[in-house]
């Protein structure tokens, strides 16, 4: 799946119906490299200027769409597989 593909879905907030959009995403962390990976998880802003910072906020949901934890800062460049498709440019 390509990066773009991914930009496209996080900008749906929500589907038919006025559910979230849930998606699943694997990623690693900015500072040390960790592989995290969110089952479900919904798109959420964040307190910066997301597209210069070439970042998007993520929050882990659970099947009732109750937010698990807190908003998590993804850099776009770090996205390695989106809804089991890996990711490249």
């Amino acid at each position: 799946m390509k990066r773009r593909d991914v930009l496209k879905e996080f900008d749906i907030k929500e589907i038919s119906g006025g559910r979230p959009n849930v998606f699943s995403i694997k990623f690693r962390t900015k500072h040390s490299g960790e592989l995290i990976f969110f089952p479900k998880a919904i798109s959420v802003g964040l307190k910066m200027n997301m597209s210069a910072n070439r970042m998007r906020g993520v929050l882990a949901v659970d099947d009732n769409y109750k937010k698990i934890g807190h908003p998590t800062p993804v850099s776009i460049d770090r996205i390695v597989e989106f809804n089991g498709e890996k990711v490249y440019l």
